[in-house]
C-alpha cells in the first residue's frame, strides 16, 4: 500500500479502556497507524504541536474540556472521528464538520464505516473491498493491557471469557489473560457470528463450542452455563449451525 494512504491516528479519551478499544481496531487495518494517545483535552493540544496527524478519534464527554470545546480551539483539524456515549453530544459535532460518530460501545464493523467515510472524504478508494467478514475473523487480533504491556490475542485462539467484576479472564488453550475491561466492552469488539453471549458473565466462541444442552456449553473440558435470559438466542444459533 501507499505510505500516502496511511493515516497517522490520535486517540483522546479519558477512558484508558476506551483507549484500548480504538487502538485494537486501529492496529488491525494497514490503512491505519496508531500515532498516540491523550487522556485528555490539554494534552492532545501539545501532541499536535509535535506531530503531524491524519486522523483523530475523540471522546467528547471529557473533564476540564469537551470534545466539541477542543474542536473550536484548533485551526484546521485533521478529519475526526467522535467516540461517545451521549449521541446529542455527538449531532452538536456536526457543526464542526466531523466526519462520523462512533456510538460507544463501538463495534468494529461500524468502525470500519466510519473510517471508510475518511477516505471518500479524502477522495481515496473505499476500504471495505479488503475487509471480507470471514478473513477478518480468522486473521483479526486484539490487544489487551495486562500486566503493564499490550499482549496480543489472536481471536481465533480465544475458547471463552468470563467476567470477574472490573475485569474479565480471556481463556485460550493455551493461557489465560486477566485484563481490566467490562464484558460488554469486549463484546463490542469480537464479530458477532463467530462469539456468543451465552451468560451475564461468559462469552463463548461458536467455533469451539464442541457440546450443548439446555443448560451449558462445553469447551475443551469447561462447562459453561447458559443464562436463561439468553438460552433462547443461545439454542437458536447452535441450532441454526
Amino acid at each position: 500500500m501507499n505510505n500516502s494512504q496511511i493515516l497517522k491516528c490520535l486517540v483522546i479519551d479519558d477512558e484508558p479502556p476506551a483507549r484500548d478499544i480504538i487502538r485494537s481496531y486501529i492496529n488491525q487495518l494497514d490503512v491505519l497507524e496508531f500515532a498516540g494517545e491523550c487522556g485528555n483535552a490539554l494534552q492532545s493540544i501539545s501532541f499536535l504541536t509535535k506531530n503531524n496527524i491524519d486522523l483523530i478519534f475523540l471522546d467528547i464527554k471529557m473533564p476540564q474540556m469537551n470534545g466539541n470545546e477542543f474542536l473550536k480551539t484548533i485551526k484546521n483539524p485533521p478529519p475526526v472521528i467522535f467516540t461517545t456515549a451521549h449521541i446529542d453530544y455527538a449531532i452538536e459535532g456536526y457543526e464542526l464538520d466531523i466526519i462520523d460518530y462512533l456510538l460507544k460501545p463501538i463495534k468494529f464493523e461500524r468502525f470500519v464505516k466510519a473510517v471508510n467515510k475518511v477516505f471518500t472524504y479524502k477522495g481515496q478508494n473505499n476500504i471495505e473491498e479488503k475487509l471480507p467478514g470471514e478473513t477478518v475473523a480468522e486473521e483479526s487480533f486484539i490487544y489487551f493491557r495486562c500486566e503493564r504491556k499490550m499482549v496480543k490475542l489472536m481471536l481465533k485462539d480465544i475458547l471463552y471469557i468470563e467476567s470477574m467484576k472490573d475485569y474479565i479472564k480471556i481463556f485460550t488453550a493455551e493461557e489465560s489473560l486477566v485484563t481490566k475491561l467490562s464484558l460488554n466492552a469486549v463484546q463490542s469488539m469480537l464479530p458477532e457470528k463467530k462469539f456468543l453471549r451465552v451468560h451475564r458473565s461468559y462469552i463463548a466462541a461458536v467455533s469451539k463450542i464442541k457440546s450443548y444442552t439446555h443448560e451449558l456449553v462445553e469447551i475443551g473440558k469447561a462447562e459453561i452455563p447458559i443464562g436463561k435470559l439468553y438460552r433462547k438466542e443461545v439454542l437458536e444459533t447452535l441450532n441454526f449451525d
